[in-house]
This record gives structure tokens, sequence and C-alpha cells, in this order.
């Protein structure tokens, strides 16, 4: 038997089994099963519940989409990038750059949805680096170089100079041709600190706001001299240089060990070199293909060339000086050289024609740049042990230097009469910027001339100069 029980608190009567051995055998329906049932008992022609199923849909689109907007908008944002360690050598060099206003995922994520949920995905590894062991240096892979499609969000096309009103470079025409924005401008953002070297574990202590400042040199920021014509010289040579991401990118951390074994044969070329045969022979390739690239751009080569590297061909500002025109300037331009160096190596300077940029040490850099703030104020003074050294290790210089000079006649008529022209210790000086004095010892490490001729091969007793010091 059974009995009704009082109504209860939500409206409904219960019946309840005075049989304790029912109730027992009753099972009671699961959590998701009384869900349903509810739903069913819903009665959606009712106007008021369709308002009210609207609004709790719109409450949970809101928390779920607001919600998922909300972390999306973070993970891009810079301050969310600093929060790792590892990242506070880019971050400084970002807030240093002339790209601080925007944000890293307008350069680091292509546009559109799909390509950031994408990213975002890809993204979990560096949660994963993050946590398992930071990575001895960050660099920019193969497949996440950026794209021009993130460049010209902001920048045109169309744009024939530099803002500096100096380089002339049809950008339509290199990007045209299929030549990527960063093949030029990589370090734009963040000065190539990873192909530098100076992003690696042990120095990112050292990354303040103010390093970044020292470090964002505009030699790294713009598009070196080099860039140009490394670039220019294998198109004359029927290469596309750029089809290759690797030329675009530093080298991948995890093939650093590897890149570590090359052996550096010069300050800027770099060579497998299992013996110092092997590693002379590097140099010498490497100063004949330079050599060959300046007498293209003084104008003494210009036979098979698709590309010129003449200098008014990319300059319609930096033009040959005025004084350079000047009857005779090739003869008589040692004088100025001598006073005015400092100036002329800014053009004449062998560096600005290098693409590859060497290793740097950032604790040794922020020293050196201690030492130049002191002396910052210093001016260069006539030298002429400097020129003659400039003049025999530039290879600007002896692009002219190692040729016999028109002054000199020929050569039985100067042997005798060239007395005359070194009678004073400063005469002798202008000779000694080609000629050495003494014979060169076998093996010697001091600077070459560009002649094998020296002085004492005839003049074996000295000069009268000598006899009176």
């Amino acid at each position: 038997m059974g009995r009704v029980s009082h109504v209860a608190f939500w409206g409904k009567k219960k019946n309840k089994d005075i049989d304790p051995e029912n109730r027992e055998n009753k099972k009671k329906p699961g959590l998701f099963r009384r869900l349903w049932q509810k739903f069913r008992k819903i009665d959606w022609k009712d106007p008021v519940t369709r308002w009210k199923a609207l609004f709790v849909a719109l409450i949970g689109s809101i928390v779920v989409f607001g919600g998922g907007y909300g972390v999306i908008s973070f993970t891009n944002s810079p301050s969310f990038c600093k929060s790792c360690h590892e990242m506070a050598p880019e971050y400084t060099t970002f807030t240093a750059s002339a790209h601080s206003e925007i944000s890293c995922v307008q350069c680091h994520i292509k546009p559109g949805f799909v390509n950031m949920m994408t990213h975002k995905v890809i993204s979990l590894k560096e949660v994963y680096h993050h946590v398992m062991g930071i990575p001895e240096q960050i660099v920019q892979t193969e497949h996440e170089a950026v794209s021009d499609q993130n460049c010209l969000q902001c920048h045109s096309k169309n744009r024939l100079v530099t803002a500096s009103k100096d380089l002339i470079v049809n950008h339509k025409g290199h990007i045209e041709e299929g030549v990527p924005c960063i093949s030029c401008h990589s370090g734009v953002a963040h000065a190539k600190i990873a192909a530098r070297g100076i992003n690696t574990e042990e120095v990112r202590s050292h990354w303040t706001e103010d390093v970044a400042q020292q470090m964002m040199e505009q030699k790294y920021l713009a598009p070196n001299m080099g860039t140009c014509i490394d670039c220019h010289d294998k198109v004359n040579n029927g290469k596309k240089p750029w089809k290759d991401v690797a030329y675009l990118v530093p080298p991948n951390p995890e093939h650093l060990e590897e890149a570590a074994k090359e052996k550096e044969t010069t300050n800027a070329v770099k060579h497998e070199a299992e013996t110092e045969e092997e590693a002379a022979e590097a140099i010498a390739e490497h100063e004949e293909k330079t050599q060959a690239i300046i007498l293209e751009a003084v104008g003494k080569q210009t036979k098979d060339v698709k590309l010129s590297m003449a200098c008014e061909t990319c300059h319609q500002r930096v033009k040959v000086p005025e004084t350079h025109r000047v009857e005779n300037w090739n003869g008589n331009h040692g004088g100025t050289a001598l006073q005015e160096l400092d100036t002329c190596v800014d053009c004449h300077q062998d560096s600005k024609w290098v693409r590859d940029i060497p290793k740097e040490d950032l604790m040794s850099m922020l020293k050196m740049a201690e030492v130049e703030e002191e002396n910052k104020d210093h001016k260069y003074t006539a030298n002429m042990t400097v020129v003659r050294e400039q003049a025999r290790i530039n290879k600007f210089c002896s692009a002219c230097h190692s040729e016999r000079p028109e002054s000199h006649a020929k050569s039985n008529q100067w042997l005798v009469g060239h007395a005359n022209n070194a009678l004073s210790p400063e005469e002798k000086a202008e000779c000694f910027v080609c000629h050495d004095r003494q014979e060169p010892k076998p093996g010697s490490t001091e600077l070459k001339a560009p002649t094998d001729v020296y002085c004492e091969y005839c003049h074996r007793t000295g000069f009268k100069d000598d006899e009176k010091k």
C-alpha cells in the first residue's frame, strides 16, 4: 500500500512506496538521461521558452567566443612574448626598432584566421621547448620566414627609391621576380642578432633596453652593400639565390654544431678546410672574386654583366665627389687620402661588400662600446703608415695600386730618373705605399706591398737621409 505526500517544495506531488523492497529495486536515472528527459519536456511552442533559450545561447556564445578571443588576443601581444626568458633579446630589440608600434604577429603570422589558428597549434612546440629545456639559440627557421603578405599590409610595393632617397630600388620589379622582402630587410626588427650569434642562452640575462639600443646599429637594420652585391653577382652568373629559403634565414640551431666545425679563413670567408692549403685557396678565391666585383664597380670590367655593379646603378645621391673629377685625380689623390682617410673609407671599405655577417661576442661589444664612448671625440689625424696599410689591404685601393702608374713612364726611364721624385722623407713615404723598403722575409705576416719591387734591391747601402740620422 502507498500514500500520497504533501505538496513538495517544487510544487509537485511525490508517491512514496511504503514497501522498502520496492524502493531498493527502483533505479535512479543518470544525470544525462535526466537532462535529456527535461529537454524533451520543454514546450518549444511557448514564446517565453524560446526567448529564454535564445538568451541562454547568447550568453553561452559570449562566454565561449569571448574567452577564446581573449586568449588569442593575449597570446598575440608582445607582452606575452616577453614573458619567456629566452625571448629577451628578440623583445628588447623589437621595442627599440621602427616596428615597435605593431604586434609581433603582424610580421610572424600570415594574415587570415586560418593562418592564425594553424600557427597557434604549431606554436605548441614552443611551449614544449620552454618546459622541457630552453633552446641554446632562437632563430627564424626556413619554414617560418616572414612572408611578403605581412610586409605588404603596411608597405607599398610601388616604391622606386628608399626612404633616404638615395638607393634606387624597383621594389615591384624585385617582388614580381620572386625576391622576398626579407632577402634585403631581414634585420629591420631585430638587427640580425641571430646571424650575429648574440642571442644565445649565456647572454640573455644581459639584454636590457639600453643594450638593445646599442646593438641596433644601422648597418644591421638596413641591407648592407654586400647583400645587393652578392645577389647581383649570383644573378650575373645565372643563379636565383632567393629560391633557396636557407639563403634568407640564419642557420637552424639544430645545425649549429655542424656549422661550428667550419673554419674561419678570414673575417668574412668560411670554408670547410681540412688543411692550410685548402684554407689559403679559399682566401685566394674570395679575394679574386672581390677584386673582380670592384673592377666592375669602378668601370674597368663590363663584359658579360647583366646587373651593373657601378655605383650610379643603385645610388642617386652618393655619386662620385667633385674632388674626384679633377684632372689626373688617379695620380694625385694620395695627398687627399692622407688628410681625409676616415672620409675615404666611408665608401671605399671592403667590409661593406660582404653579405655574410661574422659571429660576434655580446660582452666584448659592450666593453668596446664603453671605450668608443670615451673616445668619441677622437678624430683621425694624417698618418702615412695608416694610409699605406689601408692602400695595401683595401681591395678598392689595390684595384689600381696593383697596376703600374702612368707617372712611372717606361721602366728604363723611370729607373734612372725617379730619384727627383723621392728626395724628401715625405716623398719616400708615398713610394712606400706600394713598395717595401726591405726585402720581405719569407713567411712574414707583415702587410705585403702590391708589387715585389723593393727599394734596397738597388739601394743596398741605404739612402743619404739614413746617414744623417
